[in-house]
Parts: C-alpha cells; structure tokens; sequence
C-alpha cells in the first residue's frame, strides 16, 4: 500500500471510527441513565430491539424501507420524546426514550447506519 493510499484509507476510516464512539457514549449514556431512573431491566431487554421493526417497510420496497427504518433511527426522535416525557413527568416515556436512543448508540457502535433508498446495505456510515 503507497502512502497516499494509507493516507486515503485513514481519511476514510476516522470519520466511521469517530461515528462508532459516538454510538458507544450514546449507549453508554442511555443505559447509564436507565439505571439511574431505575428501569426495569427486563423491559430494557425486551425493548431494545423494537426500533428495528421500523425494517419492515423494506417488505415493500428500498425507497419505503429507507424512510421507515430512518424514523426508527434518528436521534432527534427519542430526544424529543423524553423531554416531553420529562416535562410532562411521565417516566415511561422517559424510560422509552432512553431504550430507544440505546438501541440506535447501539446500532453506530456496530456500524449500522441511516439508510440509502438504494438498499439496505447502503447507509451513511458504510456498506454492510
């Protein structure tokens, strides 16, 4: 491998490795918190995974797929559910919103990320 591309290859991995510890101190954060409102662990088990029904749109095409697991799958959602959540004082929603921003954390960290139209393995972090 030249220099050039070494170099090349580092330009392209360190925004990936970057987005990945993001995802990590996200799910850090989230679970850290769950345990501080202490949640029910059982229910953060169970739940962690429902984001990706979201997927289920793909049964209908790449384009809907894209657009449904992206809503599953975008921060700002579950931010906003738990400060409404926080404002209104319902803790199950705070509690959702925090199994749901782990479950995204979770996601970057493993390297899954938003959605292309052209398929399911094109996201903005790779292709997977």
């Amino acid at each position: 491998m030249t220099e050039q591309q070494t170099r090349n290859t580092i330009q392209r991995t360190l925004p990936d490795l970057i987005l990945r510890l993001e995802g990590l101190a996200v799910l850090i954060t989230a679970i850290t918190l769950y345990s501080h409102i202490s949640g029910d662990w059982l229910i953060f088990a169970l739940l962690l995974f429902t984001p990706d029904v979201a997927m289920l749109g793909y049964l209908f095409n790449a384009r809907i797929g894209a657009i449904t697991y992206n809503i599953g799958h975008f921060y700002a959602l579950p931010l906003a559910l738990g400060l409404i959540a926080l404002a209104g004082g319902w803790s199950t929603g705070v509690a959702l919103a925090l199994i749901w921003a782990a479950h995204i954390g979770l996601d970057r960290l493993l390297g899954f990320g938003l959605k292309y139209a052209d398929g399911f393995k094109s996201t903005h972090l790779e292709r997977v």
